[in-house]
């Protein structure tokens, strides 16, 4: 049911970012998960796949969220910047 409700979820996190687009410090699973939690899902920080490591710049990000050994679902990370000022 988890997965049901997760699959397809857009997750937004905004992240402090330079002129050129990339972000002060990089978006990690721990980020995710919390942002996550903010949206009543109780997630592990080792259930969220990142194959290519933390995210540095913003953008969308397809990431896979292993439940169990069978079961996974997919989210799409969307990273927003915020200028610094």
């Amino acid at each position: 049911a988890i997965a049901d409700k997760l699959d397809g979820l857009l997750v937004q996190i905004t992240q402090k970012t330079g002129n050129d687009g990339k972000l002060f410090g990089s978006v990690t699973n721990a980020n995710i998960t919390e942002a996550l939690a903010v949206q009543g899902f109780v997630i592990e920080r080792s259930m969220i796949r990142m194959p290519h490591g933390p995210l540095k710049q913003v953008g969308d990000y397809p990431l896979t969220v292993a439940l169990y050994s069978d079961v996974s679902a997919s989210i799409t990370v969307s990273v927003l910047g915020e200028a610094m000022v």
